[in-house]
């Protein structure tokens, strides 16, 4: 197992072909023609949130190294909230979704006492 740090080159418009150190959990990257080197993400494997089979959302580190922004630092892309989220918006999400988990199990619980024929 080689040592070296793996790098990959992409084409970019605006900087020809770009040749850099791929973060350890990078398990690819959109290249799309006219890119530009700001463009360019590292993209780590996706955590899918699926419910009977049915693909909800995603969530995954990602990486813009030469963005203009905080983007820079690695951070978790959330397709539901078409977002990137630093480690406390993660935390501040994952509450947020318990707390929607215990209304839905409440839901549940009131839904299974009406088909019961308990009070409405």
């Amino acid at each position: 197992m080689s040592t070296e740090p793996r790098t990959v080159t992409l084409p970019t418009a605006d900087h020809g072909n770009v040749t850099l150190t791929e973060p350890s959990w990078c398990t690819g990257h959109v290249s799309l023609p006219g890119d530009l080197r700001a463009d360019i993400l590292h993209q780590g494997p996706d955590t899918v949130l699926a419910f009977h089979g049915y693909r909800i959302g995603e969530a995954g580190l990602v990486q813009s190294p030469f963005a203009e922004s905080l983007s820079r630092q690695p951070g978790v892309s959330v397709s539901l909230l078409g977002q990137t989220l630093d480690p406390r918006g993660l935390y501040e999400l994952a509450a947020d979704l318990d707390a929607f988990a215990d209304q839905l199990r409440d839901l549940a619980d009131q839904l299974t006492a009406l088909l019961a024929g308990g009070t409405q």
